[in-house]
């Protein structure tokens, strides 16, 4: 006689402006493993939020032009922050914020004016992230004057891979987190493998089937241009700027998903296939990470072996 493991535990809560979900293969690691996440949320939160005026990022962008020390933690995002900039050609760049905040996304989404009358500023090009002056070693910092940074890209993406390594790690348990859709994996997967479910709005009930895969390791990230929308001077505008031209990326792929060893490196490679549009498939190529591009009419792309797609129950559930 055979006995099957418990399914996963899990608990779900809405956190930095979207939602995250935290999944233990053993039930009895979820309470440790939530406050894991929690503290990680909440650290994030106070180090790299662009909407609170008591965060060091706010401190950080008021200070342009001159030279600080920052703390161990916003030293970490923003190497990171950086790495994804060399590493995309600058596609994906942290010196976006100020384009951001021009366009009308300059609060948390849910504040968002969904259709906003007033006139868009002239658009202008990143600062570019080659102008920042970085010690990781001292954690000097000195951005050139009247930039913003914006590290949404990857900030969000660290603290999943951080909170999964320390969660898996405190408890033994294996761990699947998801912020917003970007999940991070650490520890022993379940029979099977973590299941996901693929859709355009990670937040949406399932109500008919749909792609899925399983994952038994890494992590996977989405980007895409169907969720986080809004309307200004009569254009539909959406949250992932070009950093070259400070203006939404012209729309290509409904929605792009990679896989990666960590969420880091899956998030940075899934925002700039946005940014890159018609170009992305060459440079995703030379990344060789599996990655699943849908178009705007429907048509999905499948590159470096990501698998056909395999339908999930309408019933079941996404992390």
């Amino acid at each position: 006689m055979t006995t099957r493991a418990p399914a996963p535990a899990q608990t779900v809560f809405p956190a930095l402006g979207t939602t995250a979900a935290l999944l233990v293969t053993d039930p009895g690691a979820l309470p440790a493993a939530t406050a894991v996440l929690r503290a990680e949320l909440a650290t994030v939160d106070l180090t790299c939020s662009r909407f609170r005026p008591d965060s060091e990022l706010t401190r950080v962008n008021l200070g342009a032009g001159t030279s600080m020390t920052v703390s161990a933690y916003f030293a970490e995002a923003l190497k990171i922050a950086l790495r994804a900039a060399r590493f995309t050609d600058g596609a994906v760049d942290p010196t976006v914020g100020r384009a951001v905040s021009a366009l009308g996304y300059d609060r948390t989404f849910a504040s968002v004016r969904p259709d906003d009358t007033r006139p868009l500023p002239v658009s202008r090009p990143a600062p570019g992230w080659q102008r920042i002056v970085f010690d990781p070693h001292t954690r000097r910092l000195r951005l050139p004057p009247h930039t913003r940074l914006d590290l949404g890209a990857t900030a969000k993406a660290l603290a999943a891979d951080r909170a999964a390594r320390t969660a898996a790690a405190t408890t033994g348990s294996g761990v699947l987190v998801s912020l917003g859709g970007d999940l991070a994996t650490a520890g022993p997967a379940p029979d099977g493998g973590w299941r996901i479910a693929l859709a355009d709005d990670h937040a949406r009930p399932i109500t008919e089937p749909g792609p899925t895969v399983a994952m038994t390791g890494g992590a996977l990230a989405t980007s895409g241009i169907r969720v986080r929308t809004w309307r200004r001077d009569g254009r539909t505008l959406h949250h992932i700027v070009d950093p070259g031209t400070g203006e939404p990326a012209t729309p290509v792929w409904r929605t792009v998903a990679v896989a990666a060893a960590t969420c880091v490196d899956a998030n940075t490679a899934s925002t700039a296939a946005v940014v890159l549009g018609d170009r992305a498939l060459d440079w995703l190529r030379g990344t060789a990470l599996p990655v699943r591009l849908v178009g705007l009419d429907g048509e999905v792309v499948r590159l470096a072996g990501w698998p056909p797609d395999s339908p999930v129950p309408a019933q079941g559930g996404r992390p």
